[in-house]
């Protein structure tokens, strides 16, 4: 902090203020490092997810559905 300012001018915070927000805003998931060495980006990560995902979905739905997002 600035030497000119002085703590007792800034008043009192309040601790965790935004945490909740933040929280709601943010999914960070870590991975295992095993994992983390297959997938080491974001892209790599996401891709490899919806990949399953549409997997998933036209394994239980059929291969000519389409969900709400869009995947097929």
């Amino acid at each position: 902090m600035r030497s000119e300012y002085k703590k007792e001018d800034l008043g009192i915070g309040k601790r965790g203020k935004y945490y909740n927000a933040y929280r709601e805003s943010n999914n960070l998931v870590r991975l295992i490092p095993e994992v983390a060495k297959a997938f080491p980006t974001e892209k790599a990560v996401n891709d490899a997810l919806l990949a399953l995902i549409k997997a998933a979905r036209s394994s239980v739905s059929g291969p000519d559905s389409t969900n709400a997002e869009g995947l097929q």
